[in-house]
């Protein structure tokens, strides 16, 4: 960790990706104590008023501040992005782990599973799970994590194929070690390096999902703020006042960004080749 951290020091996109995310996180984590409002509450004499010493980003069709909106929609949006790259990250490790070290009937088996999945564009994939469980929250947490779970099966089974051959799993297995000791104490520990890249790179794109469901109306519902959602909003009010999409929209793609810029940067920190 000290040799990681002395790495990033010097480097400056990764300097300027963890600055990024550190501020979207306290947004995150302190938003209700940060925000001058309440996000939902509507000011019907202040509906479409400009940017302003009072409101900040200015008001939207009903009155309600679009800064605190925009933060409560960090929180969200963080808070999506996590359970969300959580549940694709745990199925996509134990899925790898298994079809990577087997590789037999139990190998193709799973990774049939993931072509299938994978033959579906990320964002239609995301559409017809939330379409079947139902326009909410937790299901919208529960379909992103399905989106992402092949690309960590792939990326783990990868990593597994590789760490196995080497001579210190070899010599594992000679002297007796028994399998599920081998797996997770041996070979668990020396695949988490991509692992943990594939994560940070997967927290954008669920962002992004979360964005794109919410704006479709199958993400997260009304009243609670969302990115995506404030987007679709201000469609019609968007010649008026522009401010109502400029702030979500920048907000997402500074976020999105950040968290790329990280996960580049720690794919070229933990790298061994580049040491």
């Amino acid at each position: 960790m000290k040799e990681i951290i002395a790495r990033l020091k010097k480097d400056k996109v990764g300097i300027v990706g963890v600055i990024g995310v550190g501020l979207v996180l306290v947004l995150g984590l302190f938003g209700p104590w940060l925000s001058p409002h309440d996000s939902t509450e509507m000011y019907k004499e202040h509906m479409l008023e400009g940017p302003s010493a009072t409101y900040w980003f200015g008001t939207d069709e009903f009155g309600r501040d679009i800064f605190s909106r925009v933060v409560e929609g960090a929180r969200v949006s963080l808070y999506v992005g996590l359970i969300s790259v959580g549940i694709g990250a745990s199925l996509g490790f134990v899925f790898g782990l298994i079809a990577g070290f087997f590789q037999n009937w139990i190998d193709n088996l799973i990774m049939r599973i993931m072509d299938i999945l994978f033959a579906f564009p990320d964002i239609l994939l995301a559409l017809t799970i939330v379409a079947v469980l139902g326009p909410n929250l937790e299901n919208t947490m529960i379909a992103i994590g399905i989106v992402f779970t092949p690309v960590f099966t792939r990326t783990v089974r990868a990593a597994v194929i590789a760490v196995k051959e080497m001579e210190f799993i070899t010599s594992a297995k000679a002297i007796g070690v028994k399998t599920h000791k081998v797996i997770f104490r041996h070979v668990s520990p020396n695949v988490l390096a991509p692992f943990i890249v594939q994560s940070t790179l997967a927290l954008s794109g669920a962002i992004l999902t979360e964005a794109a469901l919410s704006f479709l109306g199958l993400g997260i519902q009304p009243p609670n703020p969302s990115w995506g959602a404030m987007l679709n909003e201000s469609r019609q009010y968007m010649e008026i006042a522009p401010w109502i999409a400029i702030f979500p929209a920048l907000f997402i793609i500074v976020t999105i960004f950040c968290f790329n810029l990280l996960g580049d940067s720690l794919r070229d920190l933990l790298d061994p080749k580049l040491k």
